[in-house]
């Protein structure tokens, strides 16, 4: 087992995995809508797939939120 962190807390998977693996993991809900960073950089959609998660990395699940003020 390896540690990583997602969103700011430890998480233990079998490194390495890859991207689209871990948000099944984390049960990421509406993945489609989901910007994710690994170690401080966005990846893109087309590289979930390809992207592997080591040990040590920083993983954050970023959702945008629409709104405004009046």
């Amino acid at each position: 087992m390896s540690a990583i962190l997602v969103n700011d807390k430890v998480q233990e998977i079998e490194a390495p995995i890859s991207l689209i693996d871990l948000i099944k993991l984390n049960n990421v809900e509406q993945p489609e809508m989901v910007s994710i960073q690994v170690n401080g950089e966005f990846v893109a959609r087309e590289n979930f797939e390809s992207t592997l998660i080591n040990a040590d990395d920083e993983v954050d699940f970023l959702y945008f939120m629409g709104g405004g003020s009046r």
